[in-house]
């Protein structure tokens, strides 16, 4: 990769680890369904204007709306919300190319290579050794959920490459439409209309300021570099600079918000990375479908 492009993708992976100190800063003053209900709003409506009519059919943007806008950012934010760690979220979310691979063998008849299934093991017994650990914590909870979020984002890859959209960004603009409407319902029935209205009543330039870069910083301007990247040079070779994500992300984390992880942590998470490595870094088919929305 040319130097200017290695400067793009390290850019994109920083912008997406500091998603999750957006994220953890946001629920402070949201919670975790209104945030996300919030944050789909704030993608959709504005960027409807610019990207035209959408590219595929409807049942792959209702249907990729739902597994990857109500399940795995409801799931994400949730887990956040009952304690799970920004940094470590931004670590464990990274499974969902583990969750992708297994549901390209399963749902797309491809076959796992002798590499692919050792990274799938050492990233398994990363996540097995944080999970030992936050059982010790209060947010062994907020883990499982993060866990299940990557798993629902992973399903989502399968559905984003059987889509086969010609233009991504598009795509997104307008799966971004759907889950407005259902995490607003589910916001209403779970966390009230009491809290609702405390929450905006008291909002804050912060949390306004972490929607903004939620939705835009993180979503529209780091994704449409991906996508453009993406253009230029195969699958196989962008991939692996998702996996800066969680170091920017426990980076970001440990200097705003001074989130520290234990030693086995930093362990357990060197191991997870080195495992999805070995995913990523696989031929394709498989980089193609991890690669294909590696957002957080």
């Amino acid at each position: 990769m040319r130097p200017a492009h290695i400067a793009l993708a390290l850019l994109v992976a920083a912008l997406w680890g500091m998603n999750f100190v957006a994220i953890k800063i946001g629920l402070k003053d949201f919670p975790p369904f209104l945030l996300s209900a919030v944050r789909f709003t704030a993608v959709a409506l504005p960027m409807l204007f610019f990207v035209g009519r959408p590219c595929v059919s409807w049942r792959w943007i209702v249907s990729i709306g739902i597994v990857l806008g109500v399940v795995k950012f409801g799931l994400l934010f949730l887990g956040m919300d009952l304690g799970m760690p920004a940094g470590l979220s931004s670590l464990v979310l990274q499974a969902q190319a583990l969750f992708t691979v297994l549901f390209a063998m399963l749902f797309l008849g491809e076959r796992l290579r002798a590499v692919q299934m050792l990274g799938i093991a050492l990233a398994a017994g990363g996540l097995a050794l944080i999970g030992i650990e936050r059982a010790q914590e209060t947010s062994l909870i907020g883990l499982i959920l993060v866990v299940a979020a990557a798993c629902a984002w992973g399903y989502a890859n399968i559905l984003m490459k059987q889509a086969k959209a010609p233009n991504m960004l598009n795509l997104i603009i307008w799966v971004a439409v759907i889950p407005p409407l259902p995490m607003a319902i589910l916001s209403w029935q779970f966390e009230g209309l009491d809290r609702i209205a405390a929450s905006l009543d008291a909002l804050s330039w912060s949390g306004i300021l972490s929607v903004l870069y939620i939705a835009w910083a993180s979503t529209i301007i780091a994704f449409s570099l991906w996508v453009y990247l993406l253009r230029i040079y195969s699958a196989s070779v962008v991939a692996p600079f998702s996996l800066m994500v969680p170091i920017f992300g426990i980076g970001a984390s440990a200097i705003v918000l001074g989130e520290k992880l234990s030693l086995l942590e930093i362990v357990a998470g060197a191991l997870t990375l080195v495992g999805l490595l070995f995913v990523v870094r696989a031929p394709k088919p498989f980089t193609q479908v991890a690669a294909s929305a590696a957002r957080p």
